[in-house]
């Protein structure tokens, strides 16, 4: 059955110190037994009064409620489908980033890239990574580009001979 969760382990040690207590014990007393504080007891004991049992179970917490309703969520496959273009960026390519960036114009909410994999999974999509070479790269400038640097360092390397040592 494996090891008990941290809530279950204290929500029992919760109610063996109301158990105690109504047998009578002073709260010192159960705080050295139980290994916690007075105050802890104290705390514990007023829970269980204002509330009885029910108050000193674990309750645990169910989360930040999420920022995108579930019609918003619904959408971003729509936006999505527009292509990255249709936003102004260069590139048809959706980066986590990009999505980022969409979800807050549209909907006014802020998603940091790291956390729109989840969106994207949801919706149906995954991150793409930029292909290196872009697809509107214009060849014929680019080669002039390489050509144009080429020219400047073979000029600055011009009268250095072959003595690259300093002797």
């Amino acid at each position: 059955m494996g090891a008990p969760k941290k809530a279950d382990w204290r929500e029992e040690r919760r109610k063996r110190a109301w158990t105690l207590k109504e047998e009578g014990w002073q709260q010192q007393n159960i705080a050295a037994a139980l290994g916690v504080s007075e105050g802890a007891v104290s705390h514990w004991v007023k829970r269980g009064r204002e509330g009885g049992i029910e108050a000193l179970k674990a309750h645990p917490s169910t989360g930040v409620s999420p920022r995108l309703s579930a019609e918003q969520k619904a959408q971003i496959p729509e936006l999505l489908a527009k292509g990255a273009e249709a936003y102004g960026f260069r590139g048809d390519v959706w980066t986590a980033s990009r999505v980022a960036e969409v979800i807050k114009q549209t909907f006014g909410v802020r998603y940091h890239r790291d956390h729109v994999g989840k969106l994207m999974r949801e919706a149906g999509w995954s991150r793409q990574k930029p292909v290196e070479r872009a697809s509107q790269r214009n060849r014929r400038s680019a080669q002039d580009l390489v050509a144009g640097a080429l020219a400047r360092y073979k000029k600055s390397r011009a009268g250095q001979g072959d003595h690259h040592l300093g002797r």
